[in-house]
């Protein structure tokens, strides 16, 4: 196993600034919760501000050629505008989202073999005494960064984050911390259920994402871009470690709010409850299953229309739903994974099998009530699932037979993955965080790196999003003091290419079942979502992106 250089970074240091001083500059950075940057030689910026982290000590984090993918970070990479019919010529650079997902290229970048030299390029301590997190960050652009008038693509997009204090007492607030370097943009006045993972999206028209989340006291509350409140709901939401969802679910160009079994009104009032037992852990998504253009509310181990009519159930229990086409057989399915173990429904209700559990590890409530990830890990064209267990983290073909597997230590919570093919290969990476270490697997299964971090591991996932607008990939996880009462890295940690090599992924990740075709990069909710599984056919995975569209790379041979 290879590990991340910055196992030898002086995690030690910056941690104990949180509680203490190492050294004058840095205790005064970190305990002010700026943001701290950390280079491959223990060393962070004095300042409280984060450090290019170059590797060559001239300070210029590029090669000075203008080419973002090898190193440049000054400025954003531009998307390209459609080529006319008539015209061979592109139409020239553009802030604005050119992409309808109508369509998936081939994508045509990829990164040299030797492109997987991480390096932590922004780390934020926490502020105010919130110093963890245990829920799935958010990315969007949610400011005016250059002064152009408008918030678009050509601004560096921010990292949304809840964070609390204390550990078993989760009320704390949101974040918005700058992509590029971390530091805060703004801090919500409203406290938030920090165990929820919120969604975001521009419910109201007006060109730029708001923010669904849980108050304290599980009311919905809606927050604008600038972190004020729009809107909090008299409608209590019952659920604990759960999370949001937006989709336009009747096509009527205003989207609607999923929240466990009810789906909810832009204004957060009640539009129709299904008449289901809307369970503590849940990921609740929208699909269209039926092939009548509209979205059901994908609860897992049943599916209902969205005016709350029953589509189909099972006598499976409640768990969470994953939607991809996993057989090739052109319709989506269902992966359902819950304490039964791991079952395919097909899209009509009938299942194809249920509750297997491959890896052998001890029964418990738990174990296989674990949100999963999809996409194709081994670059035939055909997608895989990864989900975890207490043990392991494995890889899945769609009849459930074991890719890869490795170890893990996860007996407390029910963590996630996600994968991104940073080289560009058409093999993904997959990444999973466990109790202690944030890991990404090469197609082998084996590790390219594991980064120190720490959570009771209740809903969270590691994402990927190009956070600093560079057109490279970054990895964005999260920590917390876990049940042991010991964080061992910051709250906050993003993870680039120390030469921002990678390929580069969609500025945007909104919500926890996140599939690509559910928001565009500006954060508007499409009002006819294009099905996923006939374009990417991957779940709660980035894409990567070209001249402004999504693309994917051709299955190898």
């Amino acid at each position: 196993m290879s590990n991340f250089p910055v196992r030898e970074l002086g995690y030690a240091c910056v941690l104990v600034s949180m509680i203490a001083a190492c050294g004058d500059d840095r205790s005064s950075a970190a305990t002010s919760g700026a943001a701290t940057g950390i280079e491959s030689d223990g060393t962070g910026s004095a300042d409280g501000t984060a450090d290019t982290n170059d590797g060559d000590g001239d300070g210029d984090p590029g090669d000075g050629d203008g080419d973002p993918g090898d190193g440049d970070t000054e400025g954003p990479k531009f998307d390209l505008r459609e080529i006319p019919d008539n015209d061979d010529t592109p139409t020239g650079p553009t802030c604005e989202v050119v992409d309808d997902m109508d369509a998936i290229g081939n994508c045509e970048d990829t990164a040299p073999p030797d492109a997987f030299e991480p390096d932590v390029q922004w780390a934020f301590m926490g502020q105010d005494g919130e110093t963890q997190s245990m829920a799935t960050v958010l990315v969007a652009n949610l400011t005016d960064d250059n002064n152009d008038g408008s918030i678009d693509l050509c601004d560096v997009p921010e990292v949304i984050v809840g964070l609390f204090a204390t550990y078993s007492q989760w009320t704390g607030h949101l974040w918005a911390l700058d992509g590029e370097t971390g530091a805060v943009v703004w801090k919500s006045a409203a406290t938030i259920d920090t165990t929820v993972t919120p969604a975001l999206g521009d419910i109201d028209g007006d060109g730029v994402p708001e923010i669904i989340a849980a108050t304290g006291t599980h009311q919905l509350i809606a927050f604008e871009n600038d972190g004020s409140v729009k809107w909090q709901s008299d409608e209590t939401w019952n659920t604990t470690y759960g999370s949001f969802a937006l989709a336009d679910v009747d096509n009527d160009g205003t989207p609607e709010i999923i929240a466990g079994n009810r789906l909810h009104d832009v204004d957060g009032s009640v539009e129709a409850a299904m008449p289901i037992v809307d369970p503590s852990y849940s990921a609740t998504t929208a699909a269209d299953l039926d092939g009548d253009g509209d979205l059901e509310i994908v609860m897992g181990n049943a599916a209902y229309h969205h005016d709350g009519v029953l589509l189909w159930t099972t006598n499976l229990d409640d768990g969470y739903p994953q939607v991809a086409d996993l057989d090739g057989d052109g319709e989506p399915e269902v992966l359902l994974t819950n304490s039964q173990g791991l079952s395919v429904i097909e899209h009509d209700g009938a299942i194809k099998y249920q509750g297997l559990r491959p890896t052998g590890d001890p029964a418990s409530s738990t174990v296989w009530r674990r949100p999963a990830t999809i996409h194709d890990f081994d670059g035939d064209g055909v997608p895989e699932y990864a989900v975890s267990s207490q043990n392991h983290y494995a890889v899945y073909e769609a009849d459930a037979s074991i890719l890869w597997q490795a170890d893990v230590l996860d007996s407390t919570g029910i963590a996630a993955g996600t994968a991104f093919d940073f080289d560009g290969d058409s093999i993904a990476e997959a990444m999973y965080a466990d109790e202690t270490n944030l890991y990404v697997y090469d197609g082998m299964g084996m590790a390219l790196l594991d980064v120190p971090r720490s959570s009771g591991t209740i809903v969270e996932y590691p994402v990927v999003a190009d956070v600093d607008n560079d057109g490279s990939a970054e990895i964005v996880v999260v920590s917390n003091t876990s049940f042991d009462n010991n964080q061992t890295a910051p709250a906050v940690q993003v993870v680039r290419d120390i030469e921002d090599r990678w390929i580069q992924a969609r500025r945007i990740w909104n919500q926890h079942t996140y599939h690509v075709t559910n928001v565009r990069e500006d954060g508007t909710i499409p009002q006819f979502e294009k099905p996923h599984w006939e374009l990417l056919n991957t779940f709660r995975t980035n894409a990567q992106i070209e001249a402004g569209g999504v693309c994917q790379p051709p299955p190898q041979g």
